[in-house]
């Protein structure tokens, strides 16, 4: 029931901005998605399941926002600097994608154990959320190399990939800087172009 499933989880999200997780109950967030109780016990197994599964979400519209921004008609390190933009607005106004990022739980969050749970559950979503949730040394990989596949061109020496590989994650890193500490005048962009054009490539990819 995938309609049921995204329903349960924004409802858990919206409870999660009201009141600390602990407090959540899977009996308020069936009501507030408009589904039994069973219903929300079938597609999570357990409030530890749906909090799994709302970690998994939040983590995947993060790597989806990091393809929106190096997607975007620019030049390469404008693609950066939007990926870089992107990851500090979304740990602002998300505290699941902040607490991804930094390692950082608070109390009032769900923090489930990133290592996989044994899962016996028949939703796939639900085993896929059982398997391992990303660590932020994971989360600077993925979007790191989101990043490279997108800037690399065909046939590009290995030296100069490898250049590329440390340039983009410079970027990542920079930018998980500017989460715990936000930047001052200027902003993550011009902290990146910065940063950029003191480490170029040999290659160009990134002048």
């Amino acid at each position: 029931m995938p309609a049921a499933r995204e329903s349960l989880l924004d409802a858990a999200y919206t409870a999660l901005a009201r009141r600390p997780w602990p407090a959540v109950r899977m009996v308020d967030v069936a009501a507030a998605a408009g589904v039994s109780r069973q219903t929300l016990y079938n597609e999570f197994g357990s409030k530890e399941g749906l909090a799994r599964a709302l970690v998994r979400r939040e983590a995947d519209a993060y790597l989806a926002g990091v393809d929106r921004a190096l997607a975007t008609p620019a030049d390469p390190r404008e693609r950066l600097a939007a990926a870089a933009e992107w990851t500090v607005s979304a740990a602002r106004g998300n505290a699941l994608i902040k607490a991804m990022l930094t390692g950082c739980w608070s109390e009032r969050l769900p923090a489930p154990t990133l290592t996989a749970v044994p899962s016996s559950s028949a939703v796939p979503a639900q085993r896929r959320a059982d398997g391992p949730l990303p660590s932020p040394a994971d989360l600077v990989a993925l979007a790191r190399d989101r990043a490279v596949a997108v800037l690399s061109g065909p046939g590009i020496p290995k030296a100069e990939s490898a250049e590329l590989v440390r340039s983009c994650e410079l970027v990542v890193r920079v930018a998980l800087s500017c989460v715990s500490a936000p930047p001052g005048e200027g902003g993550v962009t011009a902290l990146v172009r910065t940063v950029l054009h003191r480490h170029p490539t040999r290659s160009g990819v990134l002048n």
